[in-house]
């Protein structure tokens, strides 16, 4: 059987790091046997994590299916069209020789809008062959990236339904899997039989040795000019990583540690986001360091060999799916700092792990900031960012948590603020932030202490965990969504005209007239299922919480 993973590009990050992870216990697993994985991607990997990924699979072929048009469509120059024309022959291509039993398409991330011709024309090209298609949604374009909204309207997409109906098909031979019980139950409500909750995967492995620990340190203390402790952030470096909140942790708890990304910019939308923070970090000598490992350099360490080499991990981000870091971290056995995210504690509750250095929020006095300019900036963000929601959408869009204040408050969470308000925070001096902040974030004082005597604590990994997150568990879950309900054979090309010759022409009119009227029942069911579910999702999103003026737009 041949796997075929679709996504738009495998450039480092969280799903990459499933894909690696998981499809060679998916190739052992499946049945029948996958004898072939194919990459079908807008650009090809970098050599050194293919020719890696091909090792984790053994004996199993792993090729790749290049077609520019599966990209991020904001990279592409060509009319949505000629884009849709490209990418549906890609597929016809690929998949001319496949059947129900031969083959599965495993897609990841449609949900994100980067590319909605790719979802449409993969949706449709699998549905005319009745192809498994597993849509593994990690990231959702209605959560705080409605700067999507714009292009896909500008590939043809002119409503909220018709994103809906392409996202959230309701195809029989369609499985729809979210990575955490939050979006899995929401999705389960409107496709009880077609969406399924699969954690992502996280196996303990064995340690790097002594020696490569020290050939990490070494490389990082050339890579910083300094030796200093290293304090990881293990992400690309995005908005909603939130990565000034880490280096305000780093500066208060390690003063004398660096806080370094593993990863740097894959996407030309968070450039300026990365600028911003690198030209304050050389202009004010902070301590960071933005995508320490980059590119294809095979003289770099691992990621795996980064955590061992660090003495903490952090995880600061205000929006995640799953959150892989906090089970690396364990994993790892390496301290973690992080946030509380509330779709993704419970899942973590569940498999066991408890994290000892977690919060809810950093919280800062808000005299260390200019509160009437960030109040009027919030509002300047907040009233473009609604006008650019769908028309739908913009009643339901609440305000800020800063906006919905009357008065300024004693303090807010730092995570609220724009970038411009965040750095006004760091360009203090620490000593300063510190004093008036540590009365308000008592459980950070605790930390600071045993940060100085390196007794940050660790999460052990426990036995519950690997009935959850082990590859085992993973592609036994993966086969059971995939065999769950039968799928449909394809009508054999002869069928039709066979049957026609015995049946008289009134009969087969009546016959097609009940065809059809029962097609349409089914595709109005189809989309009002898909509207119902993408509208509980955006209505959840637009309330408060889920607000962050650090992610409504790109800030002058």
């Amino acid at each position: 059987m041949k796997l075929i993973i679709v996504h738009s590009h495998f450039r480092p990050g969280g799903v990459r790091r499933i894909i690696e992870l998981a499809t060679p216990h998916l190739a052992r697993t499946l049945r029948p046997r996958v004898d072939e994985v194919v990459l079908a991607a807008g650009e090809a990997p970098e050599a050194a994590w293919l020719k890696g990924f091909q090792t984790r699979l053994g004996r199993v072929p792993a090729t790749c299916a290049i077609e520019p048009a599966l990209g991020y469509l904001s990279e592409q120059r060509a009319h949505p069209r000629t884009v849709a024309r490209r990418i549906h022959a890609h597929f016809q291509r690929l998949l001319a020789d496949a059947t129900p039993g031969n083959c599965i398409a495993w897609a990841h991330n449609l949900g994100l809008g980067r590319n909605l011709l790719l979802a449409r024309e993969l949706v449709r090209v699998c549905q005319g062959r009745s192809l498994p298609l597993v849509a593994h949604h990690h990231d959702w374009w209605f959560e705080n990236r409605w700067v999507r909204w714009s292009e896909m309207r500008r590939a043809g997409f002119r409503s909220t339904a018709e994103v809906a109906g392409t996202i959230f098909s309701a195809s029989p031979n369609v499985r729809h899997v979210a990575i955490n019980q939050a979006d899995a139950r929401l999705l389960q409500r409107h496709f009880p039989q077609q969406a399924a909750w699969l954690p992502n995967l996280t196996e303990p492995g064995r340690p790097p040795s002594a020696a490569r620990v020290r050939f990490a340190r070494a490389w990082l203390r050339r890579q910083l000019g300094a030796d200093a402790p290293v304090w990881l952030l293990p992400c690309r470096v995005l908005r909603r990583k939130n990565v000034a909140e880490a280096l305000l942790l780093v500066r208060w708890l390690r003063p004398e540690a660096w806080l370094v990304t593993t990863a740097g910019v894959s996407s030309a939308d968070e450039q300026d986001y990365a600028d911003q923070l690198a030209k304050a970090a050389q202009r004010q000598r902070w301590p960071l360091r933005l995508g320490v490992l980059r590119g294809d350099d095979a003289g770099q360490p691992s990621v795996a060999e980064c955590f061992a080499a660090s003495e903490a991990v952090l995880l600061t981000s205000i929006q995640e799916g799953f959150g892989l870091p906090y089970l690396e971290a364990a994993a790892a056995q390496r301290p973690l700092l992080a946030r509380v995210l509330p779709n993704i504690a419970p899942d973590l509750g569940r498999f066991g792990l408890h994290f000892p250095q977690s919060y809810d929020d950093v919280l800062v006095t808000t005299d260390l900031f200019n509160w009437n300019a960030e109040c009027r900036r919030q509002a300047r963000l907040h009233r473009a960012w609604r006008a650019a929601l769908p028309r739908a959408c913009q009643r339901l869009a609440e305000e800020s948590v800063l906006l919905a204040a009357s008065t300024p408050p004693p303090a807010v969470p730092f995570s609220r603020l724009t970038l411009a308000a965040q750095l006004e925070v760091l360009s203090q001096p620490p000593e300063i932030s510190w004093r008036q902040c540590a009365p308000l974030n008592p459980c950070l004082r605790f930390w600071r202490e045993r940060a100085a005597s390196g007794r940050l604590r660790v999460t052990p990994w426990p036995r519950t965990a690997d009935r959850w997150l082990s590859g085992r568990a993973y592609a036994k879950r993966f086969a059971e969504i995939v065999a769950a309900f039968p799928l449909p054979s394809p009508p054999h090309p002869s069928t039709g005209r066979r049957k026609e010759a015995r049946i008289d022409s009134g009969v087969r009119s009546a016959e097609r007239g009940v065809e059809n009227e029962s097609r349409l029942k089914s595709a109005a069911s189809a989309r009002n299922r898909a509207e119902a579910a993408q509208g509980d999702f955006i209505r959840e999103r637009l309330q408060s919480p889920y607000l962050y003026p650090l992610l409504w737009n790109s800030e002058p």
